[in-house]
This record gives structure tokens, C-alpha cells and sequence, in this order.
């Protein structure tokens, strides 16, 4: 090693193969094509479900709107495309519904469509950049035709989140270009 190589930033390696890079592999700092926008991955989540199950999640952004992609490998690879959505827009009293009964309704009504509970998963979440895990409870529901999704989260006591998406299918996401760092 010479004496400027110690200085040298370490090269990360790769997790996948650069000359066919799938959606499985996405990192922060990919960009790539859907829905006729380019995207570019600017947080990266992971999900703790328990029983070393573990999902990931992209906060993607075009120059005029934020997404999350979620992607799960269970018996085939699943991927969703969601946007945060308020609470109180799904249902007014949704947290307090939650709060007296210590779970979520089996039935909820959004967007003109009937949702039904799928899931009630505990997990941990954590934004990949850092070794912190918060504890989580979510409510994951799919509407009649098992396309659109809908999830509400609690933290806490009192902190409620909700998104709301659909199922896509891997090959709409195209054109994957890896960070340059």
C-alpha cells in the first residue's frame, strides 16, 4: 500500500450485479424510471417484523412529488407504491377508535373504496443510516380487488401515521442507475 492509499475512501461494495440491477436492489442515490417520472431514492428503511422477517422501504422523490416504495419478498416479490396520507382524512375519529379498543377496525371506507384489515403486525423500524429501532404497531388493510393498500401506524401512545398505495408490478420500475458515491 502506498502512502496515499491509506487516505483513499474505502470503495463500498456491491450488493448487486451493475449490469442488471433490479428493484431489489435500490440503495439511496439510485435513480430510476416510473410512472413517467424519473425518481430518486432519498432515504432508505428497514422493518424488524419479527421471526427474522424484514422488509425495506425507499422514500423516493421526482421534482414534484414524495413517494415510499415498499418492497417484501414473501412467496414472490411484492412491491408497493404509497403516499402518506392524514389519519383523520381516512376516518375523524380513527385514533381514538384505536386508542379505546387497543386495535384498528376490521373495515375502513377511503378514496370510494371499502378496505379490509389483512394484518396486525408489531415490528421495529429504523432508517438504514442509523442503528436506532423505534417500536411500532400497524394495521396493514387491501381493498376488494387486492390492489390498492392502506396502513395505519401508531407509535407511541398518541402518534398515528396512515398511507395509502398500490400494488405495481417490479417491471415498472425501469432504467435503475446506481449512486455515483
Amino acid at each position: 500500500m502506498g502512502l496515499f492509499d491509506f487516505f483513499k475512501k474505502k470503495e463500498k461494495e456491491r450488493h448487486y450485479d451493475a449490469l442488471n440491477v433490479k428493484v431489489e436492489d435500490l440503495d439511496k442515490g439510485f435513480i430510476f424510471d416510473f410512472n413517467m417520472k424519473s425518481w430518486e431514492v432519498v432515504e432508505v428503511y428497514e422493518y424488524d417484523w419479527g421471526n427474522n422477517f424484514f422488509t425495506r422501504e425507499f422514500k423516493i422523490q421526482s421534482h414534484d412529488e414524495v413517494a415510499y416504495l415498499g418492497i417484501e419478498m414473501d412467496d414472490e416479490l411484492l412491491v408497493t407504491v404509497s403516499k402518506k396520507v392524514p389519519v383523520r382524512k381516512i376516518q375523524n375519529d380513527l385514533p381514538d377508535f384505536i386508542e379505546r379498543h387497543d386495535t384498528a377496525p376490521r373495515q375502513l371506507f377511503f378514496e370510494g373504496k371499502s378496505f379490509f384489515l389483512d394484518e396486525i403486525s408489531p415490528g421495529y423500524f429504523r432508517n438504514v443510516e442509523n442503528e436506532n429501532w423505534s417500536e411500532f404497531r400497524e394495521w396493514s388493510y387491501e381493498d376488494d380487488s387486492e390492489e390498492y393498500v392502506l396502513s395505519v401506524e401508531q407509535w407511541g401512545e398518541h402518534d398515528f401515521e396512515a398511507s395509502y398505495g398500490h400494488y405495481i408490478h417490479p417491471r415498472e420500475i425501469s432504467n435503475i442507475l446506481p449512486s455515483e458515491d
